[in-house]
């Protein structure tokens, strides 16, 4: 075995890899295997670096610090890119009691992470673990540990305390979320089939998606009318996209300039509301279907990727005036809406396009309707990102009371520059998108290498502390952390807010950023359902969560 030996010593670089594979290859393994319906899923590598490092399989100091941060730093910048477009709309008014509610679960359980630190006398170091692993956040343990690094006469051990509290409370912090929500059905006698039905109910009003109607125009008004003088058509929302002229057989395709007539049949694209409004104005609701009718008129769907395109406007592209072509509805992450001429394209929609065969081929030609570039990862904006993303997590923000400046560290960092970046989309030749599978990738590496690092640095001492009276301790501590805070806000959201059990298991999922607990969620109600609340509470949780547990240790730590 000497050969081994050698190889441990004169080749550091190599033995760090072998390990971080075997690490990765088992912990994967061990997340796959199912319990109860639950997967541990990447928390699997934790717990395999822990046992690595139990038996000293572990790196040199300097090697697990680079991993680890660079791991974490991937892992929160592609969560960043996913959630930007949609965190300003999660803030909206219809958002506003989830995201309180979600902020009072976060901030409910740091008070109780004090209390139980002062009570118990644990260490607040470790403290700041067990929060972070009751609530199952590992970017709040990356920042603890970040803040931590700053505070001026840290010891090592003292150091290597946050991890070890976020693997003793992890397990329960996992399992505590489902037991929250069979708690609350059991108790509430919640039928979550009735819910769900209420639940469709409650959602009908507030979704639109575009349908077409084919009205007969009999407003006399109308007469010898151009399209774009039809009184309230822009205001309603009104795409349209064929006429039959009267006494006609075929279609044509319709511009701004098209005269109406009285007698003519228009097909209208919009929501149902507004169909029936803009119906009242021009006639009458015709049973002719002109999509079916005879005439060179057909459509297609084409995606935006042309970097000239991005951050236009519907009416800026001219699409109908330069091709002959109308957008009747664009399609933009599973959500259809009718292509008003103020909406401005992002990368990646999908138009739904109506004319003549020809010019939507010159039409989709503009667009850039490349399937290549829309799933091509372009790494520079990535780089680029990443790299704004440690500058500002860098930047120091001074405080009164504080030893030293708060940071936003390398994992607040990173997340919010994403969230940013993707919201704004575009600046000049860069464009921050990123396709789904490249960072879904790219975040699973990231928390794989994160999670194996935590794992054997916490590992050489886990087990000494879980077995003794300190390591319970942390246990119930940890336990008391993930349940009261997602009981009493539940309670408080259904009893005073009104809400729908399926809205309480996405909030109670989101609210601790966990997705095997929205997997579970979505099982129980046989719906996908409380994804949706799930989405809404995810950036602003996550965010706090990180923040909260730097200012534990800048705070209470010494």
């Amino acid at each position: 075995m000497n050969w081994l030996a050698d190889f441990i010593s004169t080749h550091p670089v190599a033995y760090a890899n072998l390990v971080l594979a075997c690490v990765s290859v088992f912990g994967l393994g061990l997340g796959h295997i199912q319990i109860c319906g639950v997967r541990l899923g990447s928390a699997g590598v934790l717990f395999a670096g822990i046992i690595f490092g139990h038996f000293k399989l572990s790196l040199p100091p300097e090697i697990l610090s680079f991993v680890r941060d660079f791991g974490l730093i991937l892992f929160v910048y592609t969560v960043g890119i996913e959630v930007g477009p949609g965190f300003l709309t999660s803030l909206r008014r219809q958002g506003l009691p989830l995201n309180l509610l979600a902020a009072g679960i976060v901030l409910s359980g740091a008070v109780l992470t004090i209390a139980c630190a002062r009570l118990l006398n644990i260490d607040m170091a470790a403290a700041v673990g067990i929060f972070s692993g009751a609530t199952t956040n590992t970017p709040s343990l990356g920042a603890a540990q970040e803040a931590l690094k700053q505070m001026p006469g840290i010891e090592p051990a003292q150091a290597s305390l946050p991890a070890l509290g976020y693997a003793a409370a992890y397990p329960f912090g996992l399992f505590g979320i489902i037991l929250a929500m069979l708690i609350l059905r059991a108790v509430l006698r919640i039928d979550p089939a009735a819910e769900a039905r209420a639940f469709a109910k409650e959602q009908e009003p507030g979704i639109e998606p575009p349908r077409r109607m084919s009205i007969l125009v009999r407003n006399p008004n109308l007469d010898r009318l151009m399209l774009h003088q039809i009184p309230g058509k822009e205001t309603l929302g009104i795409v349209i996209s064929r006429i039959k002229y009267i006494g006609e057989t075929e279609v044509s395709v319709v511009d701004s300039h098209t005269v109406l007539h009285v007698g003519d049949i228009v097909l209208a694209v919009g929501s149902e509301k507004s169909l029936k409004e803009f119906c009242l104005i021009v006639g009458a609701e015709c049973m002719e279907d002109l999509v079916e009718a005879p005439g060179p008129v057909t459509f297609d769907r084409f995606v935006v990727t042309r970097k000239e395109v991005i951050g236009k406007t519907i009416r800026e592209l001219l699409l109908n005036e330069i091709f002959g072509v109308s957008v009747t509805r664009v399609s933009r992450a599973h959500v259809e809406m009718t292509a008003v001429p103020a909406l401005t394209l992002q990368f990646g929609d999908m138009l739904h396009i109506v004319g003549k065969k020809g010019a939507i081929a010159k039409a989709a030609s503009a667009l850039g309707n490349s399937v290549k570039d829309l799933n091509r990862t372009n790494f520079i904006p990535i780089f680029t990102g990443i790299g704004l993303g440690i500058l500002l997590g860098l930047y120091p923000i001074s405080f009164a009371n504080l030893p030293v400046p708060v940071r936003l560290g390398l994992a607040g960092g990173p997340l919010l520059a994403a969230i940013v970046l993707s919201r704004i989309g575009r600046i000049g030749s860069l464009i921050w998108y990123m396709p789904l599978n490249a960072n879904s990738a790219l975040r699973e590496l990231g928390i794989t290498l994160f999670l194996a690092c935590a794992g054997l640095k916490a590992g050489a001492h886990f087990f000494e502390v879980l077995f003794s009276s300190q390591g319970v301790l942390w246990v119930a501590s940890g336990a008391v952390i993930t349940l009261l805070p997602l009981l009493f806000f539940a309670w408080v959201g259904r009893f005073f807010m009104k809400l729908n059990f399926i809205s309480l298991c996405g909030l109670l999922s989101g609210s601790m950023t966990d997705p095997p607990a929205l997997a579970f969620a979505n099982s129980i109600n046989n719906s996908d359902a409380p994804s949706v609340a799930y989405a809404t509470v995810y950036p602003l949780t996550m965010l706090m969560r990180i923040l909260v547990a730097q200012f534990l240790v800048l705070f209470f730590c010494s």
